[in-house]
């Protein structure tokens, strides 16, 4: 897997990927919809104000996953919070969870779009044999650096990443680890995280 971004003129992202890799992407980003959840049918009479107070969960999911994703805004992982952060962070994501649950739906759905525009590709195309290059405009960029950071949040978590350290051991694990397809695609996400950033910066 050794696909990267490259700035377009003009602005945006262009990055080759060949069949595997455009299959992986857009399976993660199905998953990543799957465990977000559907979300609500927009109701077209409903008045716009008032759907800005809607209330959302007040605590956090239970999964570590969903709970890494939306996390609590108040304390931290190794605090221990008290009455009053467990109050201000129940009520803060009462009002933003369901906001943000829909910003990072639409993210993945961006990327899975971006995917399915592609169609299929005979033979040696621009990515390659069975492949294509994938063209994003700016603000497909935006949604596809959310969508791949919530990938990477996504499968650290499951694969107990805390720190720099812990992906440098990522590296090292034996093709026999159970583990390793998950290290190696969360690894390969980092580089193309960090190759569209530079590609926006340029």
């Amino acid at each position: 897997m050794a696909g990267h971004f490259e700035p377009l003129p003009g602005g945006g992202a262009a990055a080759p990927f060949d069949e595997v890799e455009i299959s992986i992407l857009r399976s993660l980003a199905v998953q990543l919809l799957e465990l977000i959840g559907p979300g609500e049918e927009p109701d077209g009479d409903a008045d716009p104000l008032a759907a800005l107070f809607t209330e959302g969960p007040s605590e956090p999911p239970s999964d570590p996953v969903l709970a890494r994703l939306f996390p609590d805004a108040y304390g931290g992982p190794d605090v221990v919070p008290d009455d009053d952060t467990h109050a201000a962070s129940a009520e803060f994501r009462r009002y933003t969870e369901n906001d943000l649950r829909a910003r990072k739906r639409e993210d993945a759905l961006a990327m899975v779009r971006a995917l399915d525009s592609l169609g299929p590709v005979v033979g040696g195309g621009e990515g390659g044999p069975g492949g294509a290059v994938l063209r994003l405009k700016p603000d497909e960029c935006r949604q596809w650096l959310g969508a791949l950071n919530d990938l990477r949040l996504a499968l650290g978590t499951r694969l107990e990443v805390t720190d720099e350290e812990d992906g440098d051991a990522l590296l090292r694990l034996p093709d026999t680890d159970p583990r390793k397809p998950m290290a190696v695609a969360y690894l390969w996400l980092g580089g193309l995280q960090e190759t569209l950033v530079e590609a926006l910066m340029t």
